[in-house]
């Protein structure tokens, strides 16, 4: 018996691996001296088959629960392991005019207003006179523009040769039948911004607004084909970073898969269209943004990457620069503000995210222990991610806040949580952060390392034409997609079985 446990079987080849191609190589040779007779190799046959046979008898008494422990503890640690599955995802047909051909539009522009006339893309349109002609434009640097870059560079993946996609999650199929989800190609953030830049006062309007024009267009392609009709486009996957992206047809996508930085755009319009009542909160529907179908994604990071060995000595507490007067959530921007102004080693900047407060919010950010991210418009911002590449210990100032890629990530390991009644009594947020001792601050700043990368878009590809890390954020986008698929395929079951004429009745996401 202790033979039969200890001999060894034949290796299984793990489902859809990446790297399923070393299967082809030849098995490693166990013993490589063959001078020995056979008298001397029968004793060491018997010496490892017994170890062996040792080895079997102790996994099977003694689990190996150690490393399970290891495992789960680094959630943030755990990248991407070789058996895992891939997710199918088929490219909805939309026109290029939709996609890339907004990029087009926009660098042929020689706009004056500042959301699409920024230094740096003049720059771009005056030095590089062949950007017309490429096949795929690079995305603006406006950083106004560039926070909400997610849709290009998951696009540019799918859009990659097979034989360059070996490390991404996505499998790119090519009939909608075979998919696990399909992904609607639309720009719907630049072409919202493009609307707000060349003309705002049309933008909440149907009449003039090339933007609504747009997402009319997608809306009705995408409801003519079997694959929305088959599934109510509860199995669509939009890209939506900027709060207004796909404004006036909100209602229309509710059902699908949202990529989106958080749900700050969704709960006021939500509440007004429902009567929400405390009874509704364990009832959340697929008519509804929700984190049981869509999904929190990073803003694009706008700073460069600290590498951990370049880190140095840190003379300020804490630093923060932005905007101090915003609306609805971010009316305690301004109250915070008032009370940390004029604490010592605290450094406020008020500033534009231009080419001149870029370079103030890298040194503030290099030179500071902690960076505070209280919300604004929104919950969250591009100063978290900012911070991140920083290695500046975010401090998140929020009671109620979706992050990216949770459960994946352990926020805990690298940032401070602060309760907003907490944070806004005198100088009590100064002293809780100096109560960090140098050991605490240096492991925040090693587990920040470490998880850099889970952050970051850029594949470093012309376009985003090109392999893709595995740890980088695309990948990461698509792994919590799968985590949905159970809670997809339920909720288009349950439709198909509702008698006709059967309503579910509307109801809202309380948090």
């Amino acid at each position: 018996m202790l033979m039969i446990l200890c001999m060894p079987s034949k290796p299984t080849e793990p489902h859809n691996n990446f790297n399923s191609y070393n299967t082809n190589k030849p098995m490693p040779v166990i013993s490589k001296n063959n001078n020995n007779n056979a008298s001397s190799s029968v004793p060491k046959l018997f010496l490892f088959f017994t170890f062996l046979s040792i080895l079997s008898l102790a996994f099977f008494f003694f689990p190996t629960t150690t490393i399970t422990t290891t495992t789960i503890a680094h959630p943030s640690l755990s990248l991407q392991s070789s058996l895992e599955p891939t997710i199918n995802v088929y490219v909805a047909d939309l026109p290029r005019s939709l996609n890339y051909g907004l990029l087009d539009r926009y660098w042929a522009f020689s706009p004056s207003d500042s959301r699409l006339g920024s230094d740096s893309d003049r720059g771009i349109r005056s030095s590089n006179l062949g950007i017309k002609t490429l096949e795929i434009p690079p995305y603006p640097e406006n950083p106004l523009i560039k926070q909400y870059s997610a849709e290009y560079w998951i696009l540019g993946d799918l859009m990659t040769p097979p034989q360059h996609r070996t490390g991404s999650f996505a499998k790119r199929v090519f009939d909608p039948r075979n998919a696990h989800v399909i992904f609607v190609p639309f720009f719907a953030t630049l072409s919202a911004e493009m609307q707000l830049g060349m003309a705002k006062g049309a933008f909440r309007k149907k009449v003039g607004n090339e933007d609504y024009k747009r997402q009319r267009q997608v809306i009705d392609f995408l409801k003519k084909t079997e694959s929305w009709k088959r599934s109510g486009g509860r199995d669509h996957v939009f890209v939506l970073t900027d709060p207004v992206a796909m404004w006036h047809v909100k209602d229309e996508i509710s059902p699908a898969i949202l990529l989106v930085v958080d749900f700050g755009g969704w709960y006021r319009h939500d509440s007004k269209s429902s009567n929400c009542s405390s009874t509704d909160t364990d009832m959340i529907q697929h008519t509804q943004v929700s984190v049981l179908k869509d999904v929190i994604v990073p803003y694009t990071h706008l700073l460069p990457r600290l590498h951990l060995s370049e880190n140095k000595e840190r003379h300020n507490i804490l630093y923060f620069k932005g905007a101090k007067h915003r609306r609805r959530g971010g009316l305690i921007r301004e109250k915070l503000w008032d009370l940390l102004v004029n604490e010592s080693g605290v450094i406020m900047e008020e500033g534009f995210p231009n080419a001149t407060g870029r370079e103030q919010s890298i040194r503030g950010m290099r030179a500071s222990e902690f960076c505070l991210h209280p919300a604004g418009d929104t919950p969250t911002s591009c100063r978290l991610f900012d911070a991140i590449q920083s290695l500046c210990i975010p401090v998140i100032i929020s009671d109620n806040i979706e992050l990216p890629f949770e459960g994946m990530v352990d926020y805990l390991e690298f940032s401070v949580f602060v309760a907003v009644s907490d944070a806004l009594k005198p100088s009590w947020l100064v002293n809780h952060l100096k109560s960090f001792s140098k050991e605490q601050k240096d492991r925040f700043r090693q587990n920040m390392a470490q998880v850099q990368p889970i952050f970051v878009y850029d594949n470093g590809h012309p376009g985003g034409i090109g392999p893709i890390p595995l740890d980088g954020a695309v990948n990461h986008i698509w792994k919590k997609v799968h985590q949905k698929l159970p809670m997809i395929k339920e909720a288009i079951i349950r439709e198909k079985r509702k008698p006709p004429g059967v309503s579910v009745p509307r109801r809202c996401h309380c948090t």
